[in-house]
């Protein structure tokens, strides 16, 4: 049997082709009819330039309906799809287009000068598709018959290759299978009470793991309407509340939604599911929100190599300050450092088993090897307490990690690009608490000479989220016995850099 997730999704379709499924912010539509005729062009394309089940396609193009279609002929002829974060510079993109080794990268026409030479090097075509419809993609795509066919695929192939590197060393990229993928959205699914009537506000990006794989995907399950917007802009998403059923954010969405006035029991009284996820939801907010609303927040856990662990329920308790229960056919413990697991309400390192869990990282058998326990439990590196009715509390990150508005930030990284920055003898990155964005990155220097505007000067070399919002220079860093700079003394230092 062909498990190609495309097929899975196209076979959920409404059989009335003409169904809506996007609207964009500036009222066009397209319908589940257009989409598959869009998608199919792209598979034929992309079979016509030689491209075979297995291939790879890396893209960093902005969010439009285009995209979803390069998504989805991707997923129809066999191709994984590696989604690339559009705040990427090309000095970071060399990395990953060098590691994915595609046969096609798809990029906006505006960057296609600076790509054009790591797309060379790597044997790779090039190709462009812009937000406005711009491109040659969809040009070269637009005369062409739509591939009706649907590439064969086993569970186990890889769908797509999203890129993660957890805190330390160069980034992986993690091989998400189709099985993964249809399994996730056939829980969720169930477990979030999707309908055909739902209609989704999609504010999330389309290069990561809530926002293609959650959100998209439970969308093309379902049938439903999804109001695609280029960005999360508060008085736009309230504005559309009345005509939506769904909203899927990050904090920072229910921070901002909170600032504005206009956030109400009436503007939200349509609505039925509001869901938080990628970095935690403070416990605060998730009061205000339902002080204000009416609605509790639905807080939920995953990451990239496993898309969704954990979710509060539809029905039932969705409690403050947890990432509510293991998801049907997921198993989630807690262990010592040793991989003993602990027991209720202990703390330590949590593990999950499940169809969702990643078959390992993309031409890295150490470090897949490194990320698995003998037993198959995957080592997710978040610090966690399970409570005697199972609900799960993510209580810490190993190591470093900053989450910054949903996104990852690796602090090795930005210390990389500092350190190499005339007039700085070494630095350490660290994330505090920030009222909007969860967490900011406050970077540590010591300093030989005056290294002038640090943040001016890295925005060649990091993508925007990464930028230090804060710099303070120090005579030393604090250390330890064995020499180790204390990030958490640091962290405790600079805590309330963003207070008030």
């Amino acid at each position: 049997m062909n498990a190609n997730l495309f097929g899975r999704l196209a076979g959920r379709f409404p059989a009335d082709r003409a169904t809506v499924f996007l609207e964009t912010q500036d009222g066009a539509t397209q319908s589940f009819g257009a989409l598959l005729d869009a998608a199919g062009r792209i598979a034929t394309l992309l079979r016509a330039a030689g491209l075979t089940p297995g291939d790879r396609v890396a893209a960093q193009v902005e969010k439009s309906p285009d995209a979803v279609a390069l998504y989805l002929g991707c997923l129809q002829a066999g191709a994984a799809y590696v989604p690339l974060n559009t705040g990427y510079t090309p000095a970071e993109l060399a990395y990953f287009i060098e590691d994915a080794a595609p046969k096609l990268v798809v990029c906006d026409p505006r960057a296609e000068g600076a790509l054009a030479p790591l797309a060379s090097a790597a044997g790779a075509v090039l190709s462009t598709l812009g937000a406005d419809g711009t491109g040659r993609l969809m040009l070269e795509a637009r005369d062409l018959r739509p591939e009706q066919a649907v590439a064969d695929r086993r569970g186990s192939d890889p769908a797509a290759i999203l890129y993660t590197s957890g805190t330390t060393g160069r980034s992986k990229g993690a091989m998400l299978s189709h099985d993964n993928l249809w399994s996730n959205a056939s829980t969720l699914f169930e477990l979030w009470g999707f309908r055909p009537g739902d209609v989704l506000i999609h504010a999330l990006p389309l290069y990561h793991t809530h926002g293609l794989f959650v959100a998209l995907n439970l969308m093309l399950m379902n049938g439903g309407r999804v109001i695609l917007l280029r960005k999360f802009d508060a008085g736009a998403v309230i504005g559309l509340m009345p005509r939506a059923t769904v909203l899927m954010g990050v904090p920072t969405f229910y921070t901002r939604l909170l600032a504005s006035d206009a956030l109400t029991r009436a503007s939200t009284r349509g609505m039925r599911l509001f869901v938080s996820g990628s970095a935690p939801l403070l416990a605060q907010t998730h009061a205000d929100f339902e002080a204000r609303t009416g609605h509790r927040v639905l807080e939920r856990y995953g990451m990239t190599e496993t898309g969704m662990n954990a979710s509060n329920p539809l029905v039932g308790e969705r409690r403050a300050g947890t990432v509510g229960l293991a998801l049907p056919g997921v198993a989630l413990r807690v262990v010592d450092a040793d991989g003993a697991p602990l027991g209720p309400g202990e703390i330590g390192g949590l593990e999950v088993r499940g169809p969702n869990v990643f078959g390992g990282y993309w031409r890295n058998p150490e470090k897949t090897a490194e990320a698995f326990r003998a037993d198959g439990w995957f080592i997710t590196g978040d610090i966690a307490t399970i409570g005697a009715d199972g609900y799960v509390a993510i209580v810490g990150r190993a190591r470093d990690l900053i989450i910054s508005g949903g996104l990852n930030i690796y602090p090795r990284e930005v210390e990389a690009a500092l350190d190499a920055l005339p007039g700085v003898i070494e630095s350490a990155v660290i994330g505090a608490p920030h009222p909007d964005l969860g967490e900011a990155v406050v970077a540590v220097l010591t300093v030989a000479a005056d290294p002038g505007d640090v943040v001016a000067a890295l925005r060649e070399r990091l993508a925007g989220f990464k930028l230090p919002r804060r710099v303070e220079v120090v005579d030393t860093l604090p250390r330890n016995a064995m020499g180790k700079v204390e990030k958490a003394a640091l962290r405790a230092l600079y805590r309330d850099s963003f207070a008030g």
